[in-house]
């Protein structure tokens, strides 16, 4: 068994050998909090959440670490806007990113770390690149000394002498305009704090650097997140490290975006899709099947169409799962996946690969459903539940039972008499061969937002959406 993954820096797939046998160590960037987070920022998280489930069912003992940008021109922008204090605002987003995290069944990291709770280890950082030669003071700044780190801009292939980095605001004194900002001289208002350079606040790359050396120290196995990241902050985190004298990440894995309208989904573009209004649309679990099931190297192009599909592929197999409970009773997951299964994840977390075993399987259950068959309806059951597992999509899992996925479990068994009651009248019309009686208390029931399926365990139902 060998997890072969895409190294961005190296551009290639690549055998995973932890450097620590038995022990995966991922440092994934999280939010940075300005506010409410779309199913974009979103993505990120469930991919790694994913992939993080995915190596411990391989065995694998795994710390993961997401880490919380609090402070940044952002968030104080923000607070400047609104006349609210910077904290606030930071607090309150953070707890909307953890909620769409929650809704969506992303387990929690083993740390999450906020920057501003490590500005020690970010001056301890600072301090031993200034003694290194890579980093300088200037007018209350620490810049990095881009030219000092031969291997600055290798992870995107860039050349040093055709790079444009423009000076950001108060970005004084740099001997270089490509030198990137690690400490930010506090401006009048701003938030600071205290460092043996001058009172300020953290550049964005610092805190990273500083965070993942104190969580997972000088060498750790995956570094993760977005895109978009890898240049500047993924650049800028490997030269401040490195220089520092860690080893830092062996290996680099980047999601993809999701796009409306051929763009990256974006708050400056308008074009949101905030989480805590989707979740008011959608079944939880179904945006987790839309979000979780393409590979996540992949561009997603949004669109309610692509959502409704989704939807509908996503009920199937809750659909088998149902029926086949309420003939051999709630099995419990398989120990392991299918051949076919692990095969797929093993190369890249190939998930679209591993989807079609999923759905061949739901194809071999539903027909052993139908031929009567309990031992093989069961064995269907449990394979598909472990897979499911493994990709935080089991209906039967408690997360998703305990959220009730949207409903209230009072509200669904008052719901589940009514129903049941109108049911009886339709099969005793069944019963008396009044059809259109009986097409018509179904085609009312319809209308009315449920769907009614005949079983031979009898007529069942269930809420439908759009």
């Amino acid at each position: 068994m060998t997890i072969r993954l895409y190294d961005t820096s190296t551009r290639r797939l690549r055998d995973f050998a932890p450097l620590i046998p038995g022990r995966v160590s991922i440092y994934l960037c999280g939010a940075t909090v300005q506010s409410q987070p779309h199913i974009g920022h979103i993505r990120s998280g469930l991919n790694f959440d994913i992939i993080r489930r995915w190596f411990a069912h391989r065995g694998y003992d795994v710390t993961f670490v997401r880490n919380v940008t609090d402070i940044d021109d952002k968030i104080i922008a923000k607070s400047v806007e609104q006349g609210r204090p910077w904290w606030a605002i930071g607090y309150e987003n953070e707890r909307a990113f953890n909620d769409g995290y929650d809704a969506l069944g992303c387990l929690p990291p083993t740390y999450e770390p906020r920057a501003t709770g490590h500005v020690p280890e970010m001056i301890e950082m600072m301090r031993g690149l200034i003694d290194r030669g890579h980093a300088y003071a200037a007018d209350g700044n620490v810049y990095f000394d881009v030219r000092s780190y031969a291997d600055y801009l290798s992870l995107s292939g860039q050349e040093l002498d055709n790079l444009r980095q423009p000076a950001g605001e108060g970005e004084t004194g740099k001997r270089d305009p490509r030198d990137f900002a690690m400490w930010k001289a506090a401006k009048a208002g701003e938030p600071r704090w205290d460092t043996p350079w001058g009172p300020g606040r953290p550049g964005w790359h610092l805190e990273c650097s500083a965070m993942a050396h104190k969580y997972l120290g000088p060498a750790f196995d995956i570094h993760g997140g977005g895109v978009d990241l890898v240049f500047p902050h993924h650049e800028n985190e490997i030269a401040q490290s490195k220089a520092y004298g860690d080893d830092f990440a062996a290996h680099w894995l980047h999601n993809a975006w999701v796009t409306l309208s051929g763009e990256k989904m974006s708050k400056s573009l308008g074009n949101s899709v905030l989480v805590a209004e989707m979740v008011r649309t959608w079944r939880p679990i179904v945006l987790r099947y839309y979000l979780g099931t393409p590979h996540y190297r992949s561009m997603i192009e949004y669109s309610p169409e692509a959502l409704r599909e989704a939807e509908t592929a996503f009920s199937r197999i809750e659909g088998f799962v149902q029926r086949a409970v309420e003939q051999v009773g709630e099995v419990e997951p398989a120990a392991e996946v299918p051949a076919e299964f692990a095969a797929a994840m093993d190369e890249d977390f190939g998930v679209p690969q591993a989807m079609a075993v999923v759905h061949n399987t739901v194809r071999h259950g539903n027909a052993a459903l139908g031929a009567d068959d309990k031992d093989a309806t069961a064995t269907a059951l449990a394979e598909l539940r472990a897979m499911l597992g493994v990709l935080g999509l089991d209906p039967l899992d408690a997360h998703w039972s305990a959220a009730g996925d949207g409903q209230s479990e009072e509200l669904h068994d008052v719901v589940d008499s009514l129903v049941r009651l109108v049911l009886e009248q339709r099969q005793a019309a069944r019963a008396r061969k009044d059809y259109a009686t009986a097409d018509a208390i179904r085609d009312e029931l319809q209308r009315s937002g449920l769907v009614i399926e005949d079983t031979p365990a009898g007529p069942r139902w269930e809420l439908g959406r759009h």
